[in-house]
């Protein structure tokens, strides 16, 4: 039996100006996707699509099937667990190729935050609501993502007796890495200096600590491999997993980090034994990185290294070129672009392709993809591999 794997890539510019509504842009990366694949767009009979959360007004959807000039199709469906879509999103059209459901799924997931006349913080901050809990935080000045997760830092140095070294070590390997990637947007080296003679946006997490949303688009094409010879080789899809944490935030009740830390490591696990793979097989990790101290919990809660020792990996170069765990090799959401859970998933494709250039991993043949959602709630996982089962 031939298992679908991902056979067709195409991202768009990353651009720090406004510019282009998230539909265009996910036109724009489908159009590639399928060219690099070598397909067109009567080849396809599934469409998944992953948008940003909240309502606006350029939010693609559905109706992206119709704009985009697609046939009749035998699968279409909006994909929403927040960070965890993107990974998500292939792990359906796997399912649906492997069931019979369609053949050939394209997978898209754009975003266009960054308009004329407001940031980009603007227009997230509307997408969260003002009732309940929310609305409370709102009410007291939380605003947005970086307070909160400066509370998940500051609970997080806490516990593990870490530092604000290791946040810098986490933002100085990012960029790194991004030296290497022609799409990301922060390129330039970062010294120790630089770091930390960036503003405070919410202690501790400084500017550097934090992602830079851009306006992108990536769209990935899952169908069966070796369709047309001269397309780029097939990137597997081994194993699968997710996870989702029902907490309670309230008082008396952890509210970050999960009650009972061996269930996701055991979804973890159960990706990894579906692939085949133990975690020392892995030679690249591409995790979602919209804040430093993300990358720090989410080594340790995946069981990558013990509780407490992430910062001292990343410190000692562990996590960055040339080191022994590479992660998030393409500069990731801090460094590189922030398009939620499809930032790690394109870097592994290009990573597993060899076409990383400058920021190649030698010999790179599996990886390991997490995108989460909400505040650390919802987990999707992907075991990609060169070689099929």
């Amino acid at each position: 039996m031939t298992y679908p794997a991902i056979i067709g890539l195409g991202m768009t510019e990353m651009s720090l100006r406004p510019g282009g509504t998230a539909r265009e842009l996910a036109h724009r990366a489908v159009s590639a996707a399928l060219a690099d694949a070598g397909l067109t767009r009567a080849d396809v009979d599934g469409l998944l699509v992953g948008s940003s959360q909240g309502v606006r007004p350029d939010r693609v959807g559905v109706s992206l099937a119709r704009q985009g000039g697609f046939g009749d199709l035998a699968l279409l469906e909006h994909v929403e667990i927040k960070g965890a879509t993107a990974a998500a999103m292939i792990q359906r059209a796997v399912l649906a190729v492997r069931a019979g459901l369609a053949r050939t799924v394209v997978c898209v997931f754009a975003d266009a935050p960054l308009q004329a006349g407001g940031g980009s913080g603007s227009t997230y901050a509307h997408s969260g609501g003002t009732e309940g809990a929310r609305g409370l935080e709102r009410a007291s000045g939380v605003l947005g993502s970086v307070p909160t997760y400066a509370l998940l830092a500051s609970r997080y140095l806490a516990l593990t007796g870490g530092s604000e070294e290791d946040l810098c070590a986490v933002a100085r390997t990012a960029r790194a890495w991004a030296a290497g990637n022609p799409l990301a947007v922060a390129r330039t080296p970062l010294s120790a200096d630089d770091y930390f003679a960036g503003r405070m946006v919410s202690t501790p997490l400084r500017l550097y600590d934090c992602a830079r949303p851009v306006n992108g688009a990536v769209a990935l094409v899952v169908g069966t491999p070796g369709r047309d010879s001269g397309a780029p080789p097939p990137v597997h899809v081994r194993g699968m997993a997710q996870h989702h944490s029902m907490r309670r935030r309230r008082a008396g009740a952890e509210s970050w980090f999960d009650q009972d830390p061996s269930a996701l490591r055991a979804a973890v696990d159960r990706a990894l034994a579906m692939a085949g793979r133990r975690r020392w097989d892995v030679d690249v990790l591409e995790l979602y990185d919209p804040f430093s101290v993300v990358t720090l919990c989410l080594l340790e809660g995946y069981g990558f290294c013990e509780p407490g020792h992430a910062g001292k990996l990343a410190r000692a170069g562990a996590l960055g070129p040339g080191g022994e765990l590479p992660v998030n090799t393409g500069g990731g959401q801090l460094a590189g672009f922030y398009l939620q859970g499809m930032t790690p998933l394109a870097e592994a494709v290009v990573q597993l392709r060899g076409t990383g250039g400058a920021r190649q991993v030698p010999r790179a043949a599996t990886a390991f993809v997490a995108g989460i959602g909400g505040r650390v709630d919802h987990h999707a996982f992907l075991v990609l591999d060169r070689e099929p089962l």
